[in-house]
């Protein structure tokens, strides 16, 4: 045994308790403002389909496309693997699991839309059409046909639209409660936020239903859309997302950067308006930085390329939404959105390859630091979680299985929740 060391201090006990009494309200901000990712899955995608359009079969009928889209176009994995530019190793996995995933879950997130892509109606038609809503959402998760994520999107809290939006979203959620329980899964969105006040508006209508129902208070979240420079850059200067999220008494859930409305609205012309524009990226690093620790999501936009057509126009347009997906993979955005069944294709063989190409590398680097046995790389606790989320989100998707992610880690997924601090839980409404 080597020599004992002598341990000596300075300062006294007393200021270590005042400096922490200090801080105890700063403690408490922290802890209230940042309490970190909620650990539930994110969904890999959001599919909005106009609220006079979606019915029973919308979720069978967009895979059952993508998969026809698939067979007529990238009929194998060499072709799929031509089209994208996929590597020997990647095509086949890639391949069979977009297929498997197709026919499986073929959506993740579901909007039913009563905003822009329902547009202006009469008011008896819109009612009819949001209990319908209601309904169908409520059939769809009690017998299984739903996908993990499905809600509505109502007009936004603007004035001309504003009593039009709030019945709609109270003749939803009465309805889903007339003929059970919320689902767990429910997801809403708010489009249009200019200003805070709406979201602390969105807040009170919610809390008010909550209490009429009889509703644990703050059981209802909801997304907030990020399509205006006044949701970015207040008058005044400040970031008005961050004060957004405040706004929201803890029921905001996401951020989606709405890619078309926000392009109109700093005037980037029509032919240049995607989600890879440079106002778009400063948009989303300024909403990736104001939700960071404070357990909302950021959501990218979506393309208005469709691939319809011929195989050549379908194939230049899948390159383009897998360019752009792994484009947004790569920069923390794991979640966007998907205008057409024919984006399905894409969407999943862009996921697939993010974290299959990276899995073998992650897994080694987690399965080191779980080991302390170092490598060629010192990885910290913040990296080890950044690992574990990585292969948790690729293991939620359908990307990776249970079984290699043991086999490359020496963990069990259990281990790997405890690296994603928190740990992660079931699905729960207030946060998709």
């Amino acid at each position: 045994m080597g020599q004992q060391e002598k341990v000596a201090t300075s300062i006294a006990g007393a200021v270590s308790a005042e400096i922490s009494a200090s801080l105890a309200p700063v403690d408490a901000e922290l802890a209230r403002r940042y309490p970190g990712d909620p650990g539930t899955r994110q969904p890999v995608h959001t599919v909005y389909v106009p609220g006079d359009v979606f019915d029973a079969g919308t979720v069978r009928s967009w895979g059952d496309q993508a998969l026809a889209a698939l067979d007529e176009h990238a009929p194998d994995a060499a072709s799929l693997a031509k089209v994208l530019g996929l590597s020997d190793e990647l095509a086949g996995p890639v391949h069979e699991r977009v297929r498997a995933k197709l026919e499986r879950e073929p959506v993740e997130d579901l909007r039913i839309d009563f905003e822009d892509g329902y547009g202006p109606r009469p008011d008896a038609e819109e009612d009819a059409a949001a209990a319908r809503a209601a309904r169908l959402v409520q059939e769809a998760f009690a017998n299984g046909t739903a996908p993990p994520y499905l809600g509505i999107r109502p007009k936004c809290l603007e004035a001309p639209v504003r009593e039009r939006g709030i019945r709609t979203l109270d003749i939803f959620l009465t309805g889903l409660l007339e003929s059970g329980a919320l689902p767990e899964g429910l997801v809403l969105t708010l489009p249009k936020v200019t200003y805070a006040e709406q979201v602390t508006a969105m807040a009170r209508l919610l809390a008010a239903f909550e209490e009429a129902r009889g509703l644990a208070a703050g059981r209802i979240g909801f997304e907030i859309q990020i399509e205006t420079s006044q949701s970015i850059l207040a008058a005044d200067g400040t970031a008005t997302v961050a004060r957004m999220i405040e706004a929201a008494g803890g029921r905001a859930t996401g951020l989606h950067y709405g890619t078309f409305d926000y392009s109109a609205c700093v005037g980037v012309s029509a032919a240049y308006q995607s989600s890879d524009h440079p106002a778009a990226d400063h948009a989303k690093a300024v909403m990736q930085v104001a939700a960071a620790g404070t357990g909302v999501r950021v959501s990218d936009g979506s393309t208005n390329v469709l691939p319809v057509g011929p195989t050549a126009q379908v194939h230049e347009a899948w390159r383009l939404h897998y360019g752009l997906t792994r484009r947004a993979l790569a920069r923390a955005y794991y979640q966007g959105w998907d205008m057409h069944p024919g984006h399905l294709p894409t969407r999943y063989a862009a996921v697939y390859a993010f974290y299959r190409e990276g899995m073998a590398a992650a897994a080694g680097r987690l399965a080191a630091y779980a080991a302390r046995t170092g490598g060629d790389v010192m990885d910290e606790p913040a990296t080890a979680k950044a690992l574990s989320g990585y292969l948790l989100r690729g293991l939620d998707c359908g990307a990776l299985d249970d079984d290699e992610v043991a086999v490359l880690t020496g963990l069990t997924r259990d281990d790997l929740e405890g690296f994603a601090v928190p740990r992660r839980g079931a699905l729960t409404v207030t946060a998709p």
